[in-house]
């Protein structure tokens, strides 16, 4: 005889290290801190026994709980709503932004689509206000099968959590969908029992003396999962248990757990089964709507006795399975028709009118053949889905609304449409079977090419160089004759693939594009954002570098001028133009003031609408802006955000403006360690411009430390082809680097290129460099002198600190090399100190090394102010030095006001410092040594 697996003291043997951790994460809620774990297994292996072990133990703590459950399509938020459901009577503390996109997300009001940021903050604010009161458990299991939404905002809040009472578990499944599963988290992989364990497990739960050669065998065929130890030996005759007659069967943990629990299905009566069924057809575990569409079958109330007393499940205000295979055991093992009729069910018995989505998703269930009406339900869900931000939602209801359509032309176009939302969604693999299926359908001329279009996104998706720029071209081909407007859109997007791939480009480079572009059809009246970009690139790369100045000046004004606040397609764009062109637009024109503008711009922009694909690019432009006004804490502080962002969402970290500041800081084994690192991840993407960048960024901190001859050979890489706002910060290095190893042949052509760039824009951070490049290289001591007295005058007047600490350090040198100490020292010590201020170790030491040639003795550095606290903490720091609120650097940093509130501590711990007012002054007191004297 086998006894029931309900003793939770059994299913938890030999799971002490576990139980421990557990324990350990409660204790941080209960002291107040956040503690995040995320259990990892394979099915059966006792993730959900863990989890309910941890609602036991939160004596004390408020416990909310939801389950993935795993499906052909999705509901947007549909996990994050069952999670704070409990929680919504809070929702109105929330500040009016947060509370708008919540209720819009959860469908509880309508809006335009909410940012996933603005739903994580809110989320962040509902669990943190919770847990005011007391502390807060969320358990989540089967993480990897909640919706896409919910689970991207659920790693999101476990990475900004950490001064408030939460206690946040996931439980996930190994298998094929490692992709899904939240990354950087606190990790504990929960393994099979021992052999002893899993001998004492099954002895508990078989009363009948075993054979030892079966005993044996089924522990080895459990291999330690205790879900396969409690109820295989139930499926198994009692002469297979005390004969020996039993072979292993070979089959997967999950399979013979699922074969267990359907063979207990199996012997309820039929009105039972029935009832089982329907409850495993609706996700949400609704009871109202489950108990609805029994009546619709006629199954009475009664029918639930023999469920519950089998232990599969729990039925109460909401229906719970006693464990997650349990309902894949009966929904999958049981017949299609029979599912369909179930759906069928749910959807009569899901009102139209308050909940269309879960009515259309029941119905397209219940279809067994193409269904327009269906189709049509489901397209209007997928514009739902999309206004409330749900991409990977709308996707799965346009790729069912495409299968169930009758009409060949109707359904490619949904199919295609499906495939746009899917690669909107970053589900690229998903996107690409999409695609594949839709060749098999007859395809008209405009049909095909924006499936050629969607190819060539695909590949740029996946790896932003190699043939994408190819691919895009001749999708832009297809196009031109058939819809202008996407034709030019798909012209601008395959520019800005040849400038990621730069000399790795396997097809046409910059200049074939834009010619190409050149003779597209001309853009509508008015031109688009998109349109004036498009013609302001082609016009530089066609017409070189001064004739195609104004056209690119024209670009970034109208950039500036119209932001982002056009229409919501024209929006969707410019954000697609501005990963791929303004950015090397403003430093190609070295217009500093809009790169400024721009960044800070986009920042602000992407915060407010939660753009999920762009917010990390537009912080590490602005970290790079950082960087080159010598704000290195800030640019810390924004490469931090952002790379936490990427993670949080599944996506790849922008490196370049890592390796920029590590050469900046002038830290040899560090920045050469992330130098290689990059440059191996992102030759393997066909990325030309980030090696590019890498070997500039190698120049520049080689330069920094003196080392010309290295400088030299990796500008002269740097240097091999020309990356669109990039390259002349490769000569500048090369020039400066060839100056001081005594190869004029290779300084002066250089400086000729220089010259062509900066003179054909004219700004002060323009002109200021070529002056002090061209005196590094002049024979005549006066015109020297003025041209670095010149670039000083010019550098002043430009945001760019860095460039004009080493126009002080290159006229100092100069200054002492013609035994002139007494001027070289008023040049030496202010780039001295600027280099020291601002951490550029590098530059700082070559200043103090020139400085000590003087005579003159210079006071040792210390690391400052700044030097003692993190990135974060600098940020926030500065934040309430402007007298900012808790609830304002909270909703800015995507952090609880609790969490500023213990950072701050941190920092007036720190600084010495006791209040808000003091910061300011703190914040700014001089950290580095200067010269004596």
């Amino acid at each position: 005889m086998v006894m029931p697996a309900t003793d939770a003291r059994i299913a938890l043997r030999g799971r002490g290290q576990e139980l421990a951790a557990l324990d350990r994460v409660l204790a941080m809620a209960r002291a107040g801190n956040s503690a995040v774990l995320l259990l990892r297994g394979e099915a059966g292996i006792g993730k959900t026994a863990l989890l309910d072990h941890a609602a036991g133990r939160a004596t004390g703590f408020r416990t909310v709980r939801v389950a993935g459950v795993e499906s052909e399509m999705e509901l947007p938020f549909a996990g994050l709503h069952q999670l704070c459901a409990p929680l919504l009577n809070q929702i109105d503390r929330l500040p009016g932004p947060q509370r708008d996109a919540l209720s819009v997300a959860f469908g509880l009001r309508e809006g335009e689509a909410p940012n996933r940021f603005l739903v994580g903050l809110a989320v962040i604010g509902l669990l943190a206000g919770a847990a005011e009161e007391r502390p807060l458990a969320c358990l989540v299991d089967d993480a990897q099968w909640l919706d896409d939404g919910s689970l991207q905002v659920l790693a999101f809040v476990a990475r900004r959590l950490l001064a408030d009472a939460v206690a946040l578990i996931f439980a996930v499944r190994d298998g094929d969908h490692g992709h899904r599963v939240p990354t950087g988290l606190p990790e504990l992989i929960v393994e099979g029992l021992s052999p002893p364990d899993a001998q004492a497990l099954l002895a508990s739960a078989v009363r009948v003396p075993l054979d030892p050669v079966v005993r044996d065998r089924i522990v080895a065929e459990a291999r330690g999962n205790p879900m396969v130890l409690l109820h295989l030996p139930r499926a198994l005759a009692p002469a297979d248990l005390a004969g020996g007659f039993w072979l292993p069967g070979g089959h997967s943990a999950a399979g013979c757990v699922e074969a267990a629990f359907h063979e207990r299905f199996r012997s309820l009566p039929p009105d039972s089964r029935l009832l089982l069924l329907t409850a495993a057809a609706e996700p949400t575990g609704d009871a109202d709507l489950l108990w609805r569409a029994a009546g619709e079958q006629g199954i009475p109330a009664h029918a639930a006795a023999p469920a519950e007393s089998a232990g599969l499940v729990e039925f109460g205000t909401r229906v719970r399975f006693h464990h997650p295979l349990v309902r894949s055991a009966i929904y999958r093992r049981t017949a299609a028709p029979d599912r369909r009729a179930a759906h069928r069910a749910l959807a009569e018995a899901t009102d139209s009118r308050l909940d269309p989505d879960r009515r259309a998703w029941h119905r397209a269930h219940a279809a067994a053949r193409p269904d327009e009406d269906v189709a049509a339900d489901l397209v209007c869900s997928a514009d739902r889905a999309r206004g409330r931000g749900g991409a990977a939602a709308s996707a799965s209801f346009l790729k069912r609304a495409a299968e169930l359509t009758p009409d060949p032309a109707r359904r490619v176009s949904r199919a295609l449409a499906a495939a746009q939302a899917q690669i909107d969604a970053g589900a690229v693999d998903e996107a690409h079977t999409t695609l594949a299926a839709v060749e098999a359908d007859p395809l008209d001329d405009l049909q095909r090419a924006r499936l050629e279009r969607l190819r060539a996104r695909l590949v740029f998706a996946r790896q932003r160089g190699g043939d994408a720029p190819r691919r895009l071209l001749d999708a832009a081909h297809r196009l031109a004759p058939l819809d202008a407007a996407l034709a030019r859109d798909t012209l601008l997007e395959a520019l800005g693939a040849a400038i990621f791939a730069g000399r790795l480009s396997e097809g046409p480079g910059l200049r074939e594009i834009a010619e190409a572009a050149r003779a597209a059809p001309p853009p509508p009246t008015p031109p688009r954002v998109v349109d004036t970009l498009l013609d302001g690139l082609t016009g530089r790369i066609v017409d070189g570098r001064a004739a195609g100045a104004d056209g690119l000046r024209r670009a970034l004004r109208t950039v500036r001028e119209q932001g982002c606040g056009g229409p919501e397609a024209d929006r969707a764009r410019l954000w697609l133009a501005f990963r791929v062109t303004p950015e090397p637009l403003a430093t190609e024109l070295w217009d500093d003031d809009a790169w400024h503008e721009l960044a800070t711009d986009a920042v602000r922009t992407a915060r407010a609408a939660g753009a999920l694909a762009v917010l990390p690019t537009a912080l590490t432009y602005l970290a790079c802006l950082a960087v080159h006004t010598g704000d290195f804490d800030t640019a810390a502080a924004l490469i931090d955000e952002a790379t936490a962002i990427s993670e949080a969402t599944g996506g790849t970290p922008m490196m370049y403006t890592s390796l920029v500041l590590a050469a900046w800081r002038g830290r040899e084994a560090e920045a050469l360690d992330l130098i290689r690192t990059t440059r191996e991840e992102v030759a393997a993407r066909g990325e030309g411009r980030s090696l590019a960048l890498a070997d500039c960024a190698t120049a520049l901190l080689y330069n920094g430390l003196g080392r010309y001859d290295a400088a030299l050979t990796a500008a002269t890489r740097a240097c091999q082809y020309e990356d669109l706002g990039l390259f002349a910060w490769g000569l500048v290095e090369q020039i400066e680097a060839a100056a001081r190893t005594g190869r004029p042949e290779t300084a002066a052509p250089a400086l000729d290129v220089l010259t062509e760039h900066t003179r054909a824009s004219g700004t002060a951070w323009a002109l200021g460099t070529e002056a002090c490049s061209r005196a590094l290289l002049s024979d005549d001591d006066r015109a020297a002198e003025a041209l670095y007295q010149e670039a000083v005058e010019h550098l002043g007047h430009c945001r760019i600190t860095v460039r004009l600490a080493r126009a002080r350090l290159l006229y100092g040198e100069w200054l002492r090399r013609r035994n002139r100490r007494q001027d070289s020292r008023a040049q030496l010590r202010s780039a001295h100190e600027t280099f020291s201020r601002i951490g550029a170790e590098g530059f700082a030491e070559r200043a103090r090394r020139e400085l000590l040639a003087t005579g003159e003795t210079v006071r040792p550095r210390s690391t400052g102010v700044s030097g003692e606290l993190t990135g974060q903490e600098t940020q926030i720091a500065r934040l309430a030095a402007d007298g900012h609120t808790n609830a304002e650097i909270g909703a800015q940093l995507f952090i609880s006001p609790r969490t500023v509130e213990w950072h701050l501590g941190n920092v007036f711990a720190k600084l010495g410092v006791t209040s808000r007012r003091r910061l300011r002054s703190a914040l700014t007191r001089p950290g580095p040594g200067v010269p004596a004297g």
